[in-house]
């Protein structure tokens, strides 16, 4: 396994983690929920969004959920806010489409954890490209993400 911005970053933090690689060819999360046997209430997703003064912000949230953007905004404090088009995500935050992790953006983002992660010890995110997923625990994302966890989710 090629080491991701992701890896390298929990490794000199010493946040232990376990790693499950996938077929790359796979980008619907709730495929790879399945593929990996796990709820998809455990592995989440990693979105990003732009308010109106182009202020961004990073939700994570369950692969089977849709972000709810009304919410998004209240939490992070926007009158109004939206998913970046794709072709952003990459001179952004270093990661492409389907591979984008909490952990390791080029630059440091406010972050949001949906509080269904709470329910679960560890969580399932990207590990920084397609075909990676992370097992961390969830205390330990939240903290090294310096997430806030809140209701995100339609």
């Amino acid at each position: 396994m090629t080491k991701t911005n992701a890896v390298r970053l929990l490794e000199v933090a010493k946040i232990p983690y376990e790693t499950r690689e996938y077929d790359n060819t796979l980008t619907v999360g709730t495929k790879i929920a399945q593929l990996l046997g796990e709820d998809p209430d455990r592995v989440f997703k990693t979105l990003v969004c732009e308010d109106r003064n182009h202020n961004h912000y990073v939700f994570c949230i369950p692969v089977n959920a849709e972000l709810d953007l009304k919410k998004a905004a209240k939490v992070s404090g926007s009158k109004s806010i939206d998913l970046i088009p794709q072709k952003q995500l990459l001179p952004l935050t270093g990661y492409v489409h389907g591979g984008c992790s909490p952990i390791g953006m080029k630059k440091s983002f406010p972050t949001f954890i949906e509080e269904t992660s709470l329910l679960f010890d560890s969580l399932f995110v990207s590990g920084g490209k397609i075909g990676l997923q992370l097992l961390i625990n969830t205390e330990l994302l939240i903290s090294y993400t310096n997430a806030i966890t809140a209701a995100l989710i339609k």
